[in-house]
């Protein structure tokens, strides 16, 4: 049993690094696609939703961590957490309406995200 809570902190762990690298990575390609139209593209949207499928999959995990072994992280990292997934809500709500400045939409929230998700790491 001690094992697969440690696997799956540790992968809770290691998939935080890349909730935060992959999403600051996304935000940054997507404010330089506003500047430059020779990188936009599908790949930047593939990139973007892998990312953020991260964030629910970190939440997903990090639930699974405190209801089924017990683990009582701080209060501000559950909050962090929550907060993320609730971005990426948001922001996929006003891509339509945000069109002409999808780019700018997803490069800050990406980088919003990122820092969320350090946040969550520094108080944990």
């Amino acid at each position: 049993m001690s094992l697969v809570v440690g696997s799956l902190r540790d992968l809770h762990e290691g998939m935080a690094w890349v909730m935060v690298i992959g999403n600051g990575m996304a935000g940054f390609w997507a404010l330089a696609a506003h500047r430059v139209g020779a990188l936009r593209g599908r790949a930047l949207w593939w990139f973007t939703a892998l990312v953020q499928v991260v964030i629910a999959v970190q939440v997903t995990m990090g639930v699974g961590l405190v209801a089924g072994q017990g683990i009582d992280p701080p209060q501000f990292h559950l909050f962090y957490g929550f907060v993320a997934l609730i971005t990426v809500g948001i922001v996929y709500s006003y891509r339509q309406s945000l069109r002409p400045h999808r780019h700018l939409l997803y490069g800050c929230s990406g980088l919003f995200l990122m820092g969320l998700g350090i946040r969550a790491m520094l108080v944990a």
